[in-house]
């Protein structure tokens, strides 16, 4: 172990590449924004792959303009251009230095600035170190205080005359909690569209996901509708800077408001803390920047007692892989929006990865994060986006 910390100390960063990697789509998916997949179109993936002295890991950015500003092309010329060149030639093992030099790359702005494609590198490297170790990353952490996460089946764009094959489908994969995406439809049948989960899954977990979708207005008539339920949580109803709306429905709302676009760096949690404004956080890895800054948010939220709950972007078994160990490093032990498999297929993970069983998650126990990926899938994948 001595000799792999030595080793681990003397690990410099080599080179930084991107792989835009088109992958097939099994399903569409939209949210109130607009279509996150659509079947039979490749969904892109950004895959990047970090080198540390003979040493690989590999990262994943998931472009849905339709959720944040970030697109295929802007990923790859970020990465390329900007945070490739700040951190080649730095310790690997530096993650807290690598997030600073990202800032000076692309500054944070108002909060963030290029989560996805900072979450990409900085996963990467965690992927990377663990490599080096031979260990999986919660062993890197020291913390990982579950084996298994349940995950969540997406019910995306339905009516509610169509509800019922859906959460079918889901369940005779052995899924038991149910995720509603609503701002879709009109609030009347948003609420209808929830109403027939529940009837088609009386006893499993179900929460909504309105993406931003409404006003404190709506967004209290729709709690309203929604409060004989039993739902988990009302996941990010309003804008994701309307603090004072936010805290205005967290006030009077007959259902838990959880926070997703509005968390993306740990300030923002603080921001939403120190105004008790908050009832549940949404860990996501790309949208905080990556596993360093996704870990600070966690943190945070534990010690302030505000519950945390999990979610991810459609991402492909990179991204899943990394959620999964962020997830259980924190023993969030309500299911989570993981929905990759629902929707894509991680072509390029031709070994081992993430098992998925009965709509539950195990940790993987490889080392890094746990997904061996075929360089070769991943060439024959790749795409020119920047092509006009």
């Amino acid at each position: 172990m001595l000799a792999a910390a030595t080793a681990l100390a003397g690990l410099t960063i080599d080179s930084v590449r991107t792989y835009a990697v088109a992958l097939p789509t099994v399903r569409s998916f939209g949210v109130s924004g607009g279509a996150v997949a659509v079947a039979g179109r490749p969904s892109i993936r950004v895959l990047v792959k970090v080198t540390a002295d003979g040493l690989t890991g590999w990262g994943e950015a998931t472009p849905i303009p339709a959720w944040t500003y970030e697109t295929a092309e802007s990923i790859v010329t970020t990465v390329d251009r900007y945070l490739a060149p700040a951190v080649v030639g730095r310790p690997a093992w530096d993650l807290d230095g690598v997030t600073a030099a990202f800032d000076r790359a692309v500054n944070r702005g108002f909060t963030i600035g290029a989560p996805l494609a900072k979450c990409a590198v900085d996963v990467a490297l965690h992927d990377l170190l663990g490599r080096a170790l031979g260990v999986p990353v919660g062993v890197l952490w020291g913390q990982r205080r579950r084996e298994t996460i349940e995950l969540g089946w997406i019910v995306s764009g339905q009516t509610a005359a169509e509800v019922a094959d859906a959460v079918a489908e889901g369940r005779a994969l052995g899924y038991r909690a149910f995720k509603v995406k609503v701002g879709l439809h009109s609030e009347a049948e948003d609420a209808a569209v929830v109403r027939a989960v529940r009837e088609a899954a009386p006893e499993g977990a179900l929460w909504v996901d309105a993406n931003q979708a409404y006003t404190v207005d709506a967004a209290l008539r729709m709690a309203r509708r929604l409060a004989d339920l039993d739902l988990t949580a009302f996941e990010q109803p309003l804008p994701a800077n309307d603090i004072a709306g936010l805290r205005r429905l967290r006030e009077a709302s007959p259902v838990p408001v959880a926070l997703d676009e509005s968390l993306r760096h740990p300030s923002d949690l603080a921001t939403f803390v120190k105004l008790d404004a908050v009832d549940v956080a949404i860990a996501k890895v790309q949208r905080s920047g990556g596993l360093t800054l996704s870990r600070r948010l966690c943190a945070l939220a534990e010690d302030a007692g505000v519950r945390l709950m999990g979610s991810g972007l459609t991402d492909s078994d990179l991204g899943l892989a990394a959620s999964v160990h962020l997830f259980a490093a924190y023993g969030i032990d309500t299911p989570v929006d993981l929905n990759g498999r629902q929707f894509l297929e991680s072509s390029y993970a031709t070994g081992t990865t993430v098992e998925i069983k009965n709509g539950v998650a195990q940790v993987p126990t490889g080392p890094g994060l746990g997904v061996e990926v075929d360089e070769s899938v991943v060439r024959e994948l790749a795409v020119d986006v920047l092509r006009g």
